[in-house]
């Protein structure tokens, strides 16, 4: 964890939790040993949805569906959500999961390799969630900023790795290296970059938050 393990218990303690299907579904993922965005994240993306009252949200990486299903119950009633994702296995499991949550009219899933279907989007995005393959960050990043909307944001999850992001390329095991140079690759792009303003949060394994403010940002 990034904060401290007595920090982090005591937030999760304060967080109400989704109750419903998607408490359920959680517990499912985590018990078949399936990544979902933590409670931390969680409230965070709560809070953003809240503040910027997004209509259009795309997501790179679905998984088994309970991220898309997440925003979608913290959002308007006419919010809509296209989520992408490249596993069969994955797909299909999410596939039942918006069905059981009566959630299909509202999200889109998207099958195939995110680089591809990014190319291929049609519409503008006021928030865009990133939580797909760490290495391709960089790949994904030009895409997204075509269908990113002025003043929408763009949320990136996992970015710290765990803390090893501050470490030498030296000090991180050899076949984590690429995507250690490309995550800080992503970063310093975020950061940089003349059209975002861009803030790095210590929240679960490490979220950027940037938002599209125009040129000079």
């Amino acid at each position: 964890m990034i904060t401290g393990e007595r920090v982090s218990a005591y937030i999760n303690s304060l967080y109400p939790g989704s109750g419903g299907f998607l408490e359920k579904l959680e517990e499912e993922a985590r018990a078949a040993h399936v990544p979902v965005i933590r409670r931390e994240t969680q409230s965070l993306l709560r809070f953003l949805i809240a503040s910027h009252r997004p209509r259009n949200i795309l997501e790179v990486g679905t998984a088994v569906g309970f991220s898309a299903l997440f925003m979608s119950a913290y959002a308007s009633g006419d919010c809509r959500i296209v989520t992408i994702e490249n596993n069969d296995r994955r797909i299909s499991e999410a596939r039942k999961n918006f069905a059981r949550a009566g959630a299909e009219d509202r999200i889109t899933l998207l099958e195939g390799d995110a680089m591809e279907v990014l190319e291929s989007l049609d519409g503008s995005y006021d928030l865009i969630f990133i939580d797909a393959a760490k290495g391709q960050y960089p790949g994904y990043f030009p895409r997204v900023m075509k269908v990113l909307e002025e003043g929408g944001l763009l949320v990136s999850d996992n970015v710290l790795q765990g803390g090893e992001i501050m470490e030498s390329r030296f000090a991180v095991e050899r076949r984590n290296r690429t995507i250690h140079a490309r995550m800080r690759e992503y970063l310093y792009v975020l950061t940089h970059h003349e059209e975002l303003t861009t803030s790095i949060l210590p929240v679960g394994d490490g979220v950027t938050v940037s938002v599209r403010t125009g040129k000079n940002a």
